[in-house]
């Protein structure tokens, strides 16, 4: 119970540094300078109303200045991720997987809710994320005792980041060959292109954490979550386009738990 609360409770407070990424990347500013202040003010926030979820909830939702609200997004961020790093502490304990997929996840977090507001998945998540996510591979590779190195994850991640980019990137091109070239039909609202290049460099960058196998299961799963979502918006906003990296982030997530299970579900003998 100790470790599951320390993992709340780490998760909270790197949710809160999540939600300054989320925030000040799409503007292109700094992570880290200046200091937290309020996105509606800009007046510098103390230390005691920077507590996750308890000056939130203290305050009210509400700015201590100015006395505007603030978004819950920053709420919902912080419990999110805590909630994460407690099911990742139960499933990998304290380990170098721990440490792996907290990096993942929180990148994946920072990727899902700016797509889900601008529209974009910043560079510096996405092919950041395919560099870090190949080089802490590599590093798995590496056993002390006796001292060894297996290519074997490296591969896996190199595999994982062709595959995963390559699948989604070849479904898009396709995709508007077909509809836009073979049917000739107009383009709506200006779009282009059906797979956005944001999305291609997110699941390259998930397959250079998992693999290419969880990564091809990520291609397979988000179509699911997304036609749901899809239609709910095209039925209330009347809009035809979705943020598709919260669809692919989920089905990352559900196989670094539930890989074998969902196989085992489709495969059924």
């Amino acid at each position: 119970m100790i470790g599951q609360t320390v993992a709340f409770i780490f998760g909270a407070i790197v949710g809160s540094f999540l939600n300054v990424c989320i925030y000040r990347m799409p503007q292109g500013k700094s992570v880290v300078w200046p200091g937290s202040h309020c996105p509606l003010c800009e007046k510098r926030i103390p230390w005691y109303d920077n507590i996750p979820f308890i000056s939130y909830i203290l305050l009210k939702g509400r700015c201590r200045f100015c006395k505007k609200i603030i978004s819950p997004v920053y709420l919902i961020v912080e419990l999110l991720t805590a909630i994460m790093f407690v099911a990742l502490f139960n499933y990998y304990r304290l380990s170098y997987d721990l440490f792996f997929y907290i990096i993942f996840i929180s990148s994946l977090l920072i990727a899902t809710f700016i797509d889900i507001k601008h529209r974009i998945i910043p560079d510096e998540i996405s092919l950041g994320g395919i560099v870090l996510g190949f080089i802490l591979n590599a590093v798995r590779g590496f056993n002390l005792r006796p001292f060894s190195f297996s290519p074997k994850p490296a591969a896996n991640a190199f595999l994982g980041i062709i595959i995963g980019g390559g699948i989604i990137w070849l479904t898009g091109f396709l995709f508007d060959l077909i509809y836009f070239k073979l049917f000739k039909r107009p383009a709506i609202q200006g779009e282009t292109e059906s797979m956005g290049g944001g999305d291609v460099k997110l699941l390259a960058m998930i397959g250079a954490f998992l693999g290419w196998q969880r990564a091809l299961l990520t291609f397979f799963l988000a179509p699911f979550f997304g036609a749901v979502i899809g239609v709910l918006n095209l039925l209330i906003k009347k809009d035809h386009t979705i943020p598709y990296g919260p669809f692919l982030a989920l089905s990352a997530i559900l196989s670094i738990f539930w890989f074998n299970k969902i196989l085992s579900l489709v495969f059924v003998r």
